[in-house]
């Protein structure tokens, strides 16, 4: 089950279990859209994969209890800023190849 995390690992902000900014790479390493394509390039910093829009857990009770209720969203906080310098470096050697090939 995904953690749904509280906000971008890079800048800190909000990305509630609603969010349509969220994007994640398949470790759930967890930024938002303008850091993902502004600063990191569509590079995960941590393990260099690519990032997919994080999926939205239903909160309606569709089928009894709501999914959200019962399996709440991470409110642990992961906020540790990209060294741009470092960043730059793995972004070089992994940017002209697709996420799905890397």
């Amino acid at each position: 089950m995904l953690e749904l995390r509280p906000t971008c690992e890079h800048c800190n902000v909000a990305l509630p279990p609603t969010s349509m900014a969220a994007r994640i790479c398949s470790f759930e390493c967890t930024f938002c859209a303008a850091c993902v394509e502004q600063v990191l390039g569509n590079v995960c910093p941590n393990c260099g994969g690519g990032f997919a829009l994080r999926p939205v857990r239903p909160v309606g009770p569709w089928k009894g209890k709501g999914p959200l209720g019962a399996y709440p969203a991470s409110l642990k906080v992961r906020h540790a800023p990209v060294d741009a310098a470092a960043h730059a470096a793995l972004s070089a050697q992994v940017k002209g190849v697709p996420p799905e090939q890397r």
